[in-house]
């Protein structure tokens, strides 16, 4: 399949074009960004083509990698879907809902996979895990921690679109990702609150009739960043495994869910539709601590 990838920040840098150029089933066409001198330097880094025009990219391309803000994200997309690009997409889906349904549907048109890639969902341990606790009945209550210094060390990602929208929607997908297909669908975001910094939490209210409260952050002090969820239930208690894979390793394993989903037609668990259920659920939490 020809890739190609669109954005050229420090997530590109560091995690898509080395997983896109290091896959085997994957030919790394070439790289589109906001800013050329960006995308030229590191088109040259990988041995590819760097484009002015995204458009020629898509016609030249099997599927498209983004790692660019979702505000950017789902107009590209829709463009891309409509040329026929499957999707490997970032989270948040998109800023907003009506963006982020309009990726699905150009998606369900065109008929291209897509898959969003919430990290987590693609490390192995995880997987393993978040597929076992979702058959044990019972759930009661879940806490999910993630919390980020992003905004408290030298971080490459204290970029301008974290700064505006802060951790509830750029540590938020992760954990909803995880306790979603456990504890089930959220049926209604029941408070939110801000802490220090942009730290926010939320409490939710599943389908499952379990609980779950979340506590994000990108301003936590150094030594107190990491991320942890925790399950409690008829079967006692179940934590979630740290995974040290890194984020390549994990993307290699989205574009192969990308691969499959594309030849076999069957979507994928985090595709496009699940990452507008995520971005519907950040919505929602959004506009309680806004309200406040």
């Amino acid at each position: 399949m020809r890739i190609g990838l669109l954005g050229t920040g420090p997530w590109a840098q560091l995690a898509h074009a080395p997983a896109l150029g290091g896959h085997e089933e994957l030919d790394f066409v070439g790289v589109w960004g906001r800013r050329p001198e960006a995308a030229g330097e590191l088109a040259e880094r990988h041995g590819v083509r760097a484009y002015d025009d995204a458009d020629e990219l898509f016609a030249d391309v099997d599927a498209v990698a983004v790692a660019l803000p979702p505000q950017v994200q789902a107009g590209l997309a829709v463009r891309a879907a409509r040329a026929g690009c499957h999707l490997l997409l970032d989270k948040p889906l998109a800023a907003t809902v009506p963006e982020g349904r309009a990726v699905v549907e150009a998606a369900r048109e065109a008929g291209v996979a897509s898959v969003v890639f919430f990290t987590t969902r693609f490390q192995p341990g995880a997987e393993a895990w978040i597929a076992e606790q979702a058959a044990v009945p019972g759930w009661f209550t879940a806490r999910a921690q993630w919390l980020g210094a992003v905004f408290t060390s030298e971080s490459p990602f204290a970029t301008p679109w974290r700064r505006e929208k802060g951790a509830l929607w750029d540590v938020g997908p992760h954990a909803l990702s995880v306790l979603l297909p456990v504890l089930g669908d959220v049926r209604n975001v029941t408070a939110a609150a801000y802490g220090p910094g942009d730290t926010a939490h939320v409490v939710l209210d599943h389908a499952g009739g379990a609980s779950s409260t979340l506590t994000l952050s990108l301003t936590a002090p150094p030594a107190a960043a990491g991320a942890a969820v925790e399950l409690r239930g008829e079967a006692g208690v179940a934590v979630l495994p740290e995974d040290s894979g890194g984020a390549v390793p994990a993307l290699r394993r989205a574009a192969d869910a990308l691969l499959t989903a594309a030849r076999t037609g069957r979507p994928h668990a985090c595709d496009a539709a699940f990452g507008l259920r995520v971005t519907e659920v950040l919505t929602a939490a959004d506009g309680l601590l806004n309200a406040r």
